[in-house]
């Protein structure tokens, strides 16, 4: 199949492309991109054109590589009432995510080679998009045995956590960074010092106190980011660190990459640098996530890591559930937000506010997620450059649209965001050529 996008307004930082394009597409991989504002207005790009030819106009619409969000829960196997392969990439692709990498808290956990088979089989059968799975590091994300790591590599997992749980055995989690150095594949931790957690399912606060709900101290996360840091610094081995919450988290980030430690990168997400603990007022138990929601002294930080590097990455952490489970109340709801169809118009706010350029959005939200994970040179995924996957989103800038969950291809809607006016989302997403669009 061979598909023409004309009239595109294309960003991506990986080319340092800047400006109006025409795209020529064949079979599910980029072939040419043509500077539209260059004599003869893609002429060179027209010749070319074979007789069966898909044309689409994107009217002058941005136009940006499919977004990779390498932290996602696709609950598949073991919890499809809270979401599927297929409906979590489905609700990926309206989103304008073409690489989703998926985390291993499924039930059996992706602790071994067969379970990664599974997935990558019933992806390829059901789904809408790429789907990379992350293997565990302990058997049953127990924290006590490390899990086969080369055979879960060999297998097709791109990187290892416990995501959900951290490895709070300081040996065993020398010895996962080491082997995932000798697979030169990253090591994804959730830093939470579980002692210091215990019992906590909010921010510890002044709102905390007001609620009369324990809370979690910023502490319990940044213990763990300075120890795993350590960790990194002593092995030599890469690591990623999730979903970062706290200004004190982005401090140390900040010191470590200053004093020359290259080999950590660190991940946000949309609810981190939008709302606070405010939003559990009202024991909003969409609200309730781990880590919890912090303050707003903390979204300035975050922000602020973002802007000048020490955040690489920005991910959904897509932890659909089930209405039932969510309709409880606060202490025993389980914590997650469905984020898979909000976040491109949550950062797009970024843009707006100043904080990124375009060029610095599409950068932590598809080129480097791909480079970390190793998708940029082995997949060909995170850029639309000749060869690479025709992974593409045309973006609807033109006008406000409301969050309604009742909307969302995902099976959870579980959102804080409902009812929030937003301006971007994906007009129509390309995955490896195919054409996802929506009226």
């Amino acid at each position: 199949m061979t598909i023409l996008i004309k009239n595109a307004e294309l960003t991506d930082p990986s080319q340092k492309m800047d400006g109006l394009c025409s795209i020529l597409i064949e079979d599910g991989k980029i072939k040419e991109i043509t500077s539209e504002r260059s004599a003869g207005k893609g002429q060179k790009t027209r010749e070319k054109q074979p007789q069966e030819l898909t044309v689409i106009d994107a009217e002058g619409r941005p136009v940006i590589p499919g977004l990779v969000d390498m932290h996602v829960h696709l609950r598949e196997p073991g919890f499809e009432y809270k979401e599927t392969i297929r409906t979590g990439t489905e609700a990926a692709v309206r989103g304008g995510i073409t690489t989703v990498c998926c985390m291993p808290n499924t039930r059996p956990v992706i602790d071994n080679a067969s379970i990664t088979s599974f997935i990558l089989s019933k992806a390829a059968q059901e789904g809408s998009c790429s789907v990379y799975p992350i293997g565990a590091i302990t058997k049953g994300q127990k924290g006590e045995e490390l899990a086969e790591l080369s055979i879960l590599h060999e297998a097709g997992c791109i990187a290892f956590s416990d995501d959900g749980r951290p490895v709070m055995d300081s040996l065993l989690m020398r010895r996962a960074l080491e082997y995932s150095k000798i697979l030169e594949v990253p090591l994804i931790s959730h830093c939470e010092d579980l002692a210091l957690a215990a019992g906590g399912v909010m921010n510890e606060g002044l709102t905390s106190v007001m609620l009369g709900l324990r809370g979690i101290p910023p502490q319990a996360e940044e213990i763990i980011v300075a120890r795993d840091i350590a960790l990194a610094e002593l092995t030599g081995a890469r690591l990623h660190i999730a979903h970062v919450s706290t200004a004190g988290s982005v401090g140390i980030i900040r010191a470590a990459k200053k004093r020359g430690i290259t080999d950590i990168t660190a991940e946000t997400c949309p609810h981190y640098f939008h709302i606070t603990e405010e939003a559990a007022r009202d024991y909003n138990t969409f609200a309730k996530v781990n880590p919890p929601l912090r303050t707003r002294k903390d979204i300035e930080a975050i922000r602020e890591g973002l802007q000048d590097g020490t955040i690489d990455v920005i991910a959904t952490d897509h932890a659909p559930h089930h209405l039932d489970e969510k309709s409880g109340d606060f202490d025993s709801a389980p914590s997650g937000i469905s984020g898979l169809e909000t976040s491109l118009g949550l950062s797009m706010k970024l843009v707006d506010d100043g904080v990124l350029d375009m060029a610095g959005l599409v950068g932590k939200m598809a080129l480097t997620p791909a480079r970390i994970l190793g998708l940029f040179s082995k997949n060909k995924k995170g850029s639309l450059k000749p060869g690479f996957d025709a992974d593409l989103v045309i973006l609807d800038t033109a006008s406000e649209y409301t969050v309604d969950p009742a909307l969302f291809r995902s099976k959870g809607v579980n959102t804080p965001f409902e009812g929030w006016k937003l301006r971007a989302r994906a007009a129509i997403t390309l995955s490896n050529g195919r054409i996802h669009t929506w009226t």
